[in-house]
């Protein structure tokens, strides 16, 4: 069974497009969209299994259906999607590419993929139905719903001039955490500093200019420079980045599960499973980048801005708490979404041999864009009060910081790579050149990868 799935699997990819494409395409292509796992230990787990799973699948269906309970219509109709979102997830498993990534397996990230698609044909039905229906769906889901009204929410902005400890500790609920978190998770995965930092002082100015649309946007000065700014976004970069200066340090030895005779240690291994495979460092700008790339990072600023608004315009406009599941759950699916999206829209901004955009990347595109046009088409009557000098303001804004910050970084840069070519040139020491590519890029070398090099050279002079 597993040689014909794989013998079937290998004549459609042959007659697929990727076939077609150039060599250096070719491996592009499969490091961002198909990449495979190398040094398989566990064969079993990497063995196309299709009919076996279709066996299995198809039993628990039938099963499911025989020996239930079908007197309540809802019960019913909550199987049905369920049975579909079960059925095309295993589809997404047969079928989708792995990613980028494939720890702890890549079929995780084929259903990552898959659950990204569900959404986005979803976000396409509500976008075809009125505004009462969509809100009658939610309250079927959820009739507590029909209970909460927006104006329910906590506000922050009020008494701003009466600053104690008790008033700023109140402030430091469980949305804190969570604001420090999403930060921990976004230095994880742009890992610049710049960046990062551009997009935090942005979010704040976003705020401001949209306070008059959303109300919890309204914050006292020292609620959204002190507590946002530099508790929350500020620790939870630092902390963030600092995770990845550990794990770029780290050195990655994989060793199969087979080979470890404690149970500890294979405990230990099973774990580590859940890890990274490696750990690069994200290099978005360099003194000699092109104009391309240095607007391809200006649109992830300002992308990376509209995608944190519609989370706040979902929740106002279809009134939904902070903590509802549905809320929680977007914001899980999102940031899961988010980790390979970022990865294929590095590679395809750094790498000149990647000449399109990976597919996840491509689906969260469409998914950001589906958001803002669902809140912009059922958020008449809010988006009537909109003053149109603010937005005007906001996106020039934007547009500004993030140039501005952009070219910092890039003049930054260069700055860094003069003082490090007079500093070699004044050293005694002869300068190794760095191993290149074929395209002639120079790639970082290790600092003891250098020093082994000198060595070596030394000793054959």
């Amino acid at each position: 069974m597993a040689s014909e799935g794989e013998a079937l699997r290998t004549k459609l990819q042959s007659e697929s497009l990727f076939h077609i494409l150039p060599r250096k395409q070719k491996s592009v292509f499969s490091e961002i969209n198909e990449r495979g796992v190398d040094d398989i230990t566990l064969e079993f787990f990497y063995k196309p299994h299709t009919i076996t799973l279709f066996l299995v699948s198809i039993f628990a269906v039938i099963y499911t259906a025989f020996t239930r309970n079908e007197g309540d219509i809802q019960d019913n109709i909550w199987a049905g999607i369920c049975c579909v979102f079960f059925f095309f997830l295993i589809i997404s498993v047969l079928a989708f590419p792995n990613g980028p990534f494939t720890r702890p397996h890549p079929a995780i990230w084929r259903m990552v993929f898959g659950a990204s698609v569900l959404y986005l044909c979803t976000l396409l039905f509500l976008l075809f139905q009125r505004y009462e229906s969509v809100m009658a769906i939610f309250h079927w889901l959820d009739p507590g719903l029909e209970n909460f009204h927006i104006d329910q929410e906590k506000e922050y902005g009020v008494n701003c001039s009466d600053v104690n400890w008790e008033k700023i500790w109140n402030h430091l609920d469980v949305f804190a955490v969570a604001h420090f978190l999403g930060w921990l998770l976004k230095a994880i995965l742009i890992r610049h500093f710049g960046i990062l930092w551009a997009i935090s002082f942005m979010w704040e100015f976003t705020e401001v200019q949209f306070a008059h649309l959303l109300p919890n946007f309204k914050e006292c000065w020292w609620d959204a420079l002190i507590l946002d700014v530099l508790v929350c976004n500020g620790l939870g970069i630092w902390c963030g980045l600092k995770f990845c200066s550990i794990l770029e340090m780290r050195e990655y030895k994989w060793v199969s599960i087979r080979d470890i005779h404690s149970t500890s240690g294979k405990i230990k291994r099973a774990v580590l499973q859940f890890t990274p495979e490696n750990w690069t460092h994200m290099r978005w700008l360099d003194p000699n980048c092109t104009y391309m790339r240095f607007f391809a990072v200006c649109q992830l600023v300002i992308f990376w801005q509209v995608s944190e608004l519609n989370t706040f315009f979902l929740k106002h406009i279809f009134e939904m708490p902070p903590a509802h599941p549905m809320v929680i759950g977007r914001l899980g699916l999102v940031g899961v979404i988010v980790a390979p999206s970022v990865k294929q829209y590095y590679s395809y901004v750094t790498d000149t041999q990647c000449k399109r955009v990976g597919t996840q990347c491509w689906v969260y595109g469409a998914i950001m864009f589906l958001e803002a046009v669902l809140c912009i088409k059922n958020g008449g009557e809010l988006f009537g009060r909109t003053q149109a000098w603010n937005i005007i303001v906001w996106l020039l804004a934007q547009l500004f910081c993030s140039i501005f910050v952009v070219t910092g970084c890039v003049l930054w840069h260069r700055y860094y790579q003069n003082q490090g070519e007079k500093s070699r040139d004044s050293s005694p020491v002869k300068s190794v050149a760095s191993p290149s590519d074929d395209e002639g890029h120079e790639k970082t070398v290790p600092l003891g990868m250098r020093r082994r090099l000198v060595h070596s050279e030394s000793e054959e002079n």
